[in-house]
C-alpha cells in the first residue's frame, strides 16, 4: 500500500493537534481553535487541511503505519517467541504514542465514510499481518481468521491502558499485562472451536478499551 500524501507541515503540527484532540475530545475542537493552537490564521490552516477530519485521518493513518512498521521490524529479527515480542512492542509503542492510541480507539468514527474506509483497510492489513506472524492460518477458516485478528488487535491495543490507574512500576505493569494478554491469545489460538465466540470477545475488549480511555 503506498504511503498517503500529507501536508508538508504535518510533522510540525502533529504534537499540538494530538494533544488538543485527545485531551478535549475531537468533537469539542473547532478549526478556529486548531488554528489558534498552531499559531496560524484560520485561512492558512484551511489551505493545508479542508477540515479537521483530514487532520484526524492523517494522525490515525500514521498510527497504523507505525504499527505495520513495528510488525515488519519484529518479523525481520526473529521467527521465534513471536507473541512475547509482539506484546512488548505494543507496550513500548503505547508509551511512545499514547495520544495516537487514544484517537484511533475513540475518534475513528468521526471520519467520513471514505476516510473510515481508508482506515479500515490499514487496520485489516495490520490484523492480517498479526495473524500471519502468530502462525494461526491453519487453525481457522477465513471468517474466523478475520474475527481472531480483530480480537487480538483489540487486546494488544487496549491492554496498555488497563492498569494505568494502579500505582505499579513499569516492570510490574508490563509483566502483568504480558501474562494477561499472552494467556488470552494463546488460549484463543489453541482452540478453533472458540471461533464462534470471537465476536463477543472482540466487543468486550473494545468496550474495555473505550471505558479506559474515558477515565
Amino acid at each position: 500500500m503506498p504511503m498517503p500524501e500529507r501536508c508538508s507541515r504535518f510533522a510540525e503540527y502533529r504534537d499540538k493537534v494530538l494533544e488538543l484532540f485527545a485531551s478535549k475530545g475531537f468533537g469539542q475542537v473547532g478549526m478556529r481553535e486548531l488554528a489558534t493552537c498552531l499559531g496560524l490564521a484560520p485561512g492558512s490552516l484551511y489551505h493545508h487541511y479542508p477540515s479537521k477530519q483530514h487532520l484526524l485521518l492523517d494522525l490515525i493513518e500514521e498510527f497504523y503505519e507505525e504499527l505495520l512498521a513495528t510488525l515488519g521490524r519484529i518479523e525481520k529479527k526473529t521467527k521465534r517467541d513471536m507473541l512475547p515480542r509482539l506484546i512488548q512492542a505494543h507496550l513500548n509503542l503505547h508509551r511512545d504514542m499514547p495520544w495516537h492510541f487514544r484517537l484511533a480507539e475513540r475518534d475513528s468514527g468521526c471520519l467520513n465514510d471514505d476516510q473510515q474506509a481508508r482506515v479500515r483497510r490499514l487496520r485489516e492489513q495490520y490484523e492480517h499481518r498479526l495473524m500471519q506472524m502468530l502462525g494461526s492460518k491453519s487453525r481457522f477458516d477465513e471468517q474466523a481468521q478475520l474475527a481472531a485478528g480483530h480480537a487480538i488487535a483489540n487486546l494488544l491495543n487496549s491492554a496498555p491502558g488497563w492498569l494505568m490507574q494502579h500505582p505499579l512500576d513499569e516492570a510490574q505493569r508490563d509483566e502483568l499485562l504480558e501474562n494477561l494478554v499472552s494467556g488470552a491469545v494463546e488460549g484463543l489460538l489453541r482452540s478453533p472451536a472458540r471461533a464462534s465466540s470471537l465476536a463477543t470477545t472482540s466487543s468486550l475488549v473494545t468496550a474495555s478499551a473505550l471505558a479506559t480511555v474515558r477515565q
